[in-house]
């Protein structure tokens, strides 16, 4: 007791000023800190990046725990899932026709309400990531969720196309930013590092599931009580799915409970993870604590952006189209439904398979793996003109659209640590977004100017094959001071 007392005693004034330093990442006392940052335990303040295997960490398991909490975080995150579906643009794409007809709007202006969603959601984003580092979701999902449920049910009753437009951005848009995506994803990584790829990919199947039954679903409700009534039904939804089981049990981090992440006891630093540490190799084990200014100074943070915002130009395009594309160029509806659920079912059936791939294979060749798998589907998608190349195409699509979901939250995470992983996912969907913001638009006007949609199928091939080959320049950003 008294040897414990003499090292609290000598590491008071370094420690003292780490805990000045960041205290918006433990939020705990004074006590609990110095106990948890004693020497043994692995403070380390290291001059290289963080390491690109990081989440890979050797811990020991705890023999005691019988269940992790961490995976209820994973059960709500499936949850939000489900119900941020219904207000994807694929889930639009299904209305974009009856409402276009009823609201007498072109397909080039309805095209404008996506690209100011993605618009909204990319100016909140840096304002919510830091939100969810320092609060955790659990508020911000619940009041998210009965936001968007409300504008649903609103939705429902508009007369104009500006009505509608401004119940989607203010309620719909707006509430989904505080209980989708990021949200669910920055938590999950918050709570799992070594098993970070299959948690994330968990959650991420409920989208999936949501994809493969909604465009089935909603054709049923447009049959029995129209557009309209569907838009109610969405809402309730959201609001029995999110807000109860998200205060129930969702919390900001294992830390606060007295947890490590994957349920381990302590992190376990072999000789050779040490030496690794100290020389600033890759098998670092230490985490860094990021500003924003010090993020948007590195290569990693804009190049990450340039790959997945280039991707995301194209995907929001195609989500919103992809059902008229097939119909314009002489398929029947049918085909066309069929191709919405052919690239749902293959991204709901290949999310899993990505989250152990992003675990095992280095994340940069895993990134371009999925990119390559795209774009050689949506190339031979558009030489098609039978329908089973087409499904074909469109298949291989579907299992690289697969890995987006599971691979871009991996390799944020990977680069720059979980304690600011709010905030840093916050710029990069600001900018991200802003790139997608014109997919949408895009797509439309080129067909309102050439009477097809080929164009921009084209251009989609050939951005996705420059982020296959963009991953590979990716390098891990230099940070001075980690964090154990």
């Amino acid at each position: 007791m008294r040897e414990n007392s003499s090292i609290l005693r000598a590491d008071v004034s370094p420690i003292a000023d780490f805990y000045v330093q960041v205290p918006a990442i433990f939020r705990i006392g004074p006590r609990a800190l110095l106990l948890k940052c004693l020497p043994e335990r692995g403070e380390r303040h290291l001059s290289c990046g963080f390491a690109l295997s990081s989440h890979r960490s050797t811990f020991r398991p705890d023999p005691k725990a019988k269940f992790f909490y961490g995976w209820y975080i994973v059960s709500v995150g499936f949850l939000a899932h489900v119900a941020c579906a219904f207000h994807m643009s694929s889930t639009l794409s299904v209305f974009l026709k009856p409402l276009t007809e009823d609201l007498a709007v072109s397909r080039g202006v309805f095209s404008v309400l996506r690209s100011g969603e993605i618009l909204i959601g990319a100016a909140l984003a840096p304002l919510v990531g830091p939100l969810v580092d320092r609060y955790g979701g659990r508020w911000l999902m619940a009041g998210g969720a009965a936001a968007a449920g409300v504008g649903f049910v609103m939705m429902s009753q508009v007369d104009a196309f500006w009505q509608f437009l401004v119940l989607r951005w203010l309620f719909v848009t707006v509430g989904g930013v505080f209980m989708c995506h990021m949200v669910v994803s920055v938590t999950i990584s918050r709570w799992f590092v070594r098993k970070r790829g299959r948690a994330i990919a968990i959650a991420s199947l409920g989208q999936g599931v949501s994809k493969v039954l909604i465009p089935v679903v909603t054709a049923m409700l447009f049959v029995w009580v129209g557009w309209r009534w569907t838009w109610s039904i969405f809402g309730v939804i959201t609001l029995v799915l999110i807000v109860v089981p998200a205060l129930i049990f969702m919390r900001r981090s294992p830390e606060e409970m007295g947890m490590q992440p994957d349920g381990a006891m302590e992190p376990v630093e072999s000789v050779a993870m040490l030496k690794s540490a100290e020389s600033c190799s890759p098998a670092s084990t230490a985490e860094p604590v990021w500003s924003w200014k010090e993020v948007i100074r590195t290569d990693t943070f804009w190049i990450i952006c340039f790959i997945y915002g280039m991707a995301n130009v194209g995907i929001a395009g195609l989500n919103l189209h992809v059902f008229a594309y097939v119909t314009d160029i002489g398929f029947s509806a049918f085909v066309a439904a069929t191709v919405l659920s052919i690239i749902a079912s293959t991204q709901l059936g290949s999310t899993l398979v990505w989250g152990f791939v992003g675990e095992r294979m280095e994340i940069r060749r895993s990134s371009m793996l999925m990119f390559i798998i795209q774009s050689a589907g949506l190339g031979l998608a558009i030489i098609a003109r039978e329908a089973a190349p087409l499904y074909v195409g469109f298949f291989l699509y579907g299992i690289g659209l697969g890995g987006g979901w599971v691979l871009q939250e991996l390799v944020w995470a990977t680069y720059f640590g979980r304690f600011s992983l709010g905030m840093v996912r916050g710029l990069g969907i600001l900018v991200t977004h802003a790139f997608g913001a014109a997919g949408a638009p895009f797509f439309g006007f080129v067909h309102d100017l050439t009477g097809s949609y080929q164009l921009s199928f084209v251009g989609f091939v050939a951005a996705l094959v420059v982020s296959a080959f963009l991953c590979l320049a990716v390098r891990a950003p230099r940070k001075s001071v980690a964090v154990n």
